[in-house]
């Protein structure tokens, strides 16, 4: 089978972070014909205009040729004040910045954790948002909010409740297929 090349980025710069638990499950969760590799948003400096007229800061210049060269992206967002998080939002805009955006027709999932009810929706909601108007493909179903995630994971950070690891696993096979079928030429 083809191997499809997902790049994650985690929108918590936090270690011990639920959404960094997340996304390391998400890495190990991945499908037959999947590699997904994550990538770090913490150097990414704030995006500025003139920094932008003065040259792409390499931080970013790297991050954007890693998302380049994958197939696809999967982010992972925990929700702050009902919406995504500063780090996450000025690294999107960022890589939107960039000559060539690497977010431009590239394939997408999203999958958020919250100690809340809402499993980060309200986060999610606008993040489709901002990223349609990047231009990424993101696939609608299925949608993974893991509701109450506190509970779902061990001391340590790591997934334990099978039913959200069975979904995550849900939205990835989801995320290959939905690349294979828009046709991305999987890299070697």
């Amino acid at each position: 089978m083809t191997n499809i090349r997902v790049a994650g980025i985690a929108g918590s710069l936090r270690k011990a972070s639920l959404n960094r638990g997340l996304l390391r499950a998400a890495v190990a969760l991945a499908p037959s014909g999947m590699t997904l590799e994550t990538e770090e948003i913490a150097d990414i400096p704030f995006y500025d205009g003139d920094v932008e007229a003065a040259g792409i800061p390499a931080s970013v210049a790297a991050l954007a040729s890693r998302i380049r060269a994958a197939d696809a992206l999967l982010i992972v967002t925990p929700e702050y004040n009902y919406s995504i998080p500063g780090v996450l939002k000025n690294a999107l805009d960022w890589l939107s910045r960039v000559p060539q955006s690497p977010l431009s027709g590239k394939p997408a999932a999203i999958l958020s954790a919250s100690p809340g009810m809402m499993g980060g929706a309200r986060a999610q909601y606008q993040l489709r948002q901002i990223l349609n108007g990047c231009g990424l493909l993101l696939i609608g179903r299925p949608e993974v909010f893991v509701m109450n995630a506190r509970d779902k994971f061990d001391p340590q950070g790591e997934l334990t409740d099978g039913k959200t690891r069975e979904k995550v696993g849900e939205l990835l096979v989801a995320l290959r297929d939905w690349t294979l079928r828009l046709g991305q030429s999987p890299r070697s």
